[in-house]
């Protein structure tokens, strides 16, 4: 009797243990469906931001028109240092139409700058923080803020500060 209360402790120390390291084993797969799921969502901003700007330098409007939000309360803005100027745009209207003006002045297609591959992400349910750098062959360095809202299962642009430098001397 003394045999048989030994092993059923043994056993139920065994299934014990065990049990225990299954549900330490699930935190690493938790946390590589979140990292996929990160990365997944980080690939599908970084796609929206990328044919926005192939649309602005190719002065295409209705593509550019689409990753962006249109609603009174999204904002626009460039910083330019290199020229010492400014603009802010807010509310879709005047975003819209400061684009649309620019094209029409600037109908000419620009060289496209050098895609992103590599941008800095926070996440916050169906909004995220972006910033990245960018080369522009026409004005140099850019860092650029970017607000983004998940609408329909599409990540769209609902703010933008650029900032620009301008060329090293």
């Amino acid at each position: 009797m003394k045999n048989k209360t030994l092993i059923i402790f043994f056993t139920t120390v065994i299934l014990f243990i065990a049990g225990c390291k299954e549900t330490t084993d699930e935190k690493p797969i938790l946390q590589t469906n979140e990292t996929n799921k990160f990365e997944k969502e980080k690939k599908a901003i970084l796609t929206t931001l990328n044919e926005e700007t192939k649309a602005a330098f190719q002065r295409d409007y209705d593509t550019w028109k689409s990753k962006w939000v249109q609603d009174p309360n999204i904002t626009k803005t460039y910083i330019n240092f290199a020229d010492s100027s400014f603009s802010e745009s807010v509310g879709w209207e005047e975003i819209s139409g400061f684009v649309q003006n620019y094209f029409d002045e600037h109908p000419e297609p620009e060289p496209i700058p050098k895609l992103l591959n590599a941008i800095n992400v926070s996440l916050y349910k169906n909004g995220a923080w972006v910033f990245y750098e960018q080369q522009d062959s026409l004005r140099g360095l850019k860092r650029e803020t970017r607000l983004m809202e998940k609408i329909d299962g599409e990540w769209k642009i609902a703010g933008m500060q650029t900032t620009i430098y301008g060329f090293k001397n």
